[in-house]
This record gives structure tokens, sequence and C-alpha cells, in this order.
């Protein structure tokens, strides 16, 4: 599409979309929240959008296929396609209203390029890589999965801080690691095991548990661990909230707050997530939205 033909109109048009779709997807806390100020909403929105859409290529249901393509190169094609709308847009050229104003929200705060790349790689190896030997190689998925995305939310708001970084990584790569004990069962289904090998093995856990669906002393041993370790993640994050301004303040600390409470969840159902998939509803978003409000700094 030549940049040529797309109006601002078009591109105002996309960011509503962006917003739309965003709001249409269920997360553990609210992505667009009114603490996020307005003229960046749709910002927010439209890098939201892309991570979701790459991420949505890696687990793309598959129905008929040809018998010369497997599941997994259908994907990693067209994650691939998917990558070179990105190197397109970066010069300004766009498949769609979508790609336009993406770029140009890159273009206003000055996003960093690698923080977009980091995302589609960690997509592309959800496709390939299905098991994690230690946790240092999961941290390195979280690196790429999670992380650039506190970042990118960092530099919307002008922040481009080391420390900053630092104790954004521990926040989202804490709500990465949420995520995969909220979805081991779901990720299972897929074949994947977020929980490193050696850990399942030290704490006498075997593959088939999962299959089996068993809630055994290992396995709660085993959960009980891993929320631990996620916890002390958010504790370690929340050193970031004195170095923001007060409504990113308060997003944040609604962020921190959702990621909580699905770890207090998790522990209320004796860590049964593989019976069961905890999930905060409506009234537990209600309830983190006004602790945010109320609790602002001090």
């Amino acid at each position: 599409m030549d940049k040529n033909n797309i109006t601002d109109s078009d591109i105002q048009i996309a960011y509503s979309r962006a917003i739309r779709f965003t709001r249409s997807h269920y997360e553990n806390f609210p992505v667009v929240s009114l603490f996020i100020p307005e003229k960046i909403r749709k910002d927010v929105a439209v890098v939201y959008q892309f991570a979701r859409q790459a991420d949505d290529i890696a687990d793309e249901p598959l129905e008929s296929l040809p018998d010369n393509i497997s599941g997994e190169k259908f994907r990693i094609e067209k994650l691939g396609l998917f990558k070179n709308e990105l190197d397109a847009c970066l010069k300004g050229e766009y498949s769609s209203e979508f790609w336009a104003a993406f770029h140009k929200t890159i273009l206003t705060y000055q996003l960093d390029p690698n923080s977009f790349y980091d995302l589609l790689s960690a997509f592309e190896q959800d496709v390939v890589k299905k098991r994690y030997t230690d946790f240092k190689e999961l941290l390195d998925y979280c690196r790429r999965s999670a992380n650039p995305v506190g970042r990118i939310i960092l530099q919307l708001f002008g922040i481009k801080d080391s420390n900053a970084y630092k104790y954004s990584d521990a926040i989202c790569t804490a709500l990465q690691l949420t995520n995969f004990y909220q979805d081991a069962a779901v990720d299972y289904e897929k074949g994947r095991i977020y929980i490193p090998l050696d850990e399942l093995e030290k704490f006498g856990v075997l593959e088939n548990l999962f299959e089996l669906k068993k809630n055994n002393t290992n396995f709660i041993a085993l959960l009980k661990y891993q929320v631990g370790r996620a916890q002390k993640l958010f504790d370690d994050g929340r050193n970031l909230l004195p170095l923001l301004p007060d409504r990113l303040y308060r997003q944040i600390q609604l962020t921190i707050l959702g990621g909580e409470a699905m770890l207090r969840k998790i522990e209320k159902i004796n860590y049964n997530v593989l019976q069961f998939r905890p999930k905060l509803n409506k009234f537990d978003l209600i309830n983190l939205l006004i602790s945010a409000y109320l609790n602002g700094r001090r």
C-alpha cells in the first residue's frame, strides 16, 4: 500500500480499531485503563495489537493443511511474513492502515525497534521449542517475550533509565511466569511445558502427571516454589514505582496487583492448575482498579 494513499483519517481509524481490539481481549489486568493518559492510549493499544497478532500466529488453530506442510512450518512462514511487514513498516512502506499507525507511534516516541524484533523471536521460539532445561533458559525467553513490552511502555512515557528498565523487567518476567502457571494445562495441550525440566526432576514430577492432571504433593510443592519465585520478582519490581509519574505509577501498580491476585487465585485452588484454570473476574478487576486508585503515591 502506497503510504501516500493513507490519510491521517485512516490512521486515526486504525488507532480506534486497535483500542477496540485491545479491550476485546482478556488479560489479568486492563491494558488500556483510565490510568493511561488519553493521549497515549491509542499508542499503547496499537503496540498491544502488534504483540497479540504475532502471538496469535504462533498459536493459530490449524485446519486443513497440505500434507507436505507441517503446522510448525506453516506458523514459522506466517511469522516470517509478519516480520517482513515490520521491516517494510520501519522503512515507511505499509500493507495496511494498522502498520501506518504502528509506525507513527514508533516515530513519535522514538521506540526501540529491537524490542519488536525480540518479541517476534520469542513467538518463533514458541513454535519450535517445547521444553526448557533450566530457569536460565526460561529467563532468556521471558527477556524477549515479556520484558520488551514493559520497556516500550516506559519509552511511551519518555522514560529511558537503566534502573527503571531493570525493575520493569522483573515485573514483566513475573507476569510471564504467572501466566505460565495459570495456563499450565492449556500450554500442555499445545505440547509445551514452561516449568524447567531440572526443577520437575528436583520435585519428583514426571511429565505424564500433566497428561493425567494429577495434583499430588510433589506437584503442589513444585508450583508453590514457582509462585514464591514469581512473587519475589514482583516485590523487586515494586522498586520501579518511585521512578514513575503518578498515572503510570498507578497503572504499573494495577499491573502488579493483577499478577499478584492471580498468584493468590492459584494458591486458593491448592495449585491445582492442571484441572482448573484460574481467572480474574469482573469483580476482581473492579477491586484491583479501586485498590490502585486509592493506593497512589504517598
